[in-house]
């Protein structure tokens, strides 16, 4: 089974097409504005139709009302929606029936107790994404180049798919594909220079690195 292997927080042309280039099966976009990778409806449009259907535009948010929601899918024309925020199970049932889309939900993970919410996102969602648990004061909830322990997802029984981010880069994708059996990986800030400029080398490095690890999975 091939990993899926998603770039996410894309802003720039240049960017989004090393990701494609690279071979990326996702590509993300952030719709929220306290992130340095937030990119505006303009911009999403244009970097959408770029995609051309080399891979699965994936619209980024956090606890996003339904105009949000409904302007950035009417821009991006996205294939699923990534909820990144604390959005309850109800609320995700309520934005699968109003927009139709499948829905990919992030769990912040920092101890077990955080997957005990599990089972009731894992009965709407369609993919989970187990994410680093922002600390207290963060302004965002992901993209902070946190990395969670991978071993408290060892022996997951989940029958949806999962993806793992936070804290990922070139050198530890191998490691966390073995210990979680993570069917893909997310990275962001792991393929920057700085916080919000994507670097299109560490890109090609990271989807090489992570392409190399799918032996680990058969």
């Amino acid at each position: 089974m091939s990993l899926i292997v998603k770039i996410c927080g894309l802003s720039t042309p240049e960017t989004l097409d090393a990701a494609l280039a690279a071979g990326a099966d996702m590509v993300g976009f952030v719709f929220f504005p306290p992130s340095p990778r937030h990119v505006s409806l303009e911009v999403a449009r244009d970097l959408g139709r770029q995609v051309k259907g080399r891979a699965k535009k994936v619209a980024l948010s956090v606890d996003a009302d339904d105009a949000l929601l409904a302007n950035s899918i009417d821009a991006l024309q996205p294939d699923i929606l990534q909820l990144h925020g604390k959005e309850t199970t109800a609320r995700l049932r309520d934005i699968k029936q109003k927009f139709g889309l499948p829905v990919m939900k992030a769990i912040a993970v920092e101890t077990r107790v955080d997957l005990t919410a599990l089972p009731g996102y894992a009965d709407i969602a369609d993919r989970i994404l187990f994410d680093a648990r922002a600390p207290k004061g963060a302004t965002r909830p992901g993209g902070l180049g946190a990395a969670f322990d991978w071993h408290l997802l060892e022996n997951l029984d989940l029958k949806l798919p999962f993806m793992v981010s936070g804290g990922l880069n070139a050198a530890n994708v191998a490691e966390a594909v073995r210990v979680t059996r993570a069917g893909g990986v997310d990275i962001s800030s792991g393929v920057e220079r700085a916080p919000g400029l994507k670097d299109p080398e560490m890109i090609r490095a990271f989807v090489r690195a992570a392409r190399a690890t799918e032996e680990l999975m058969t």
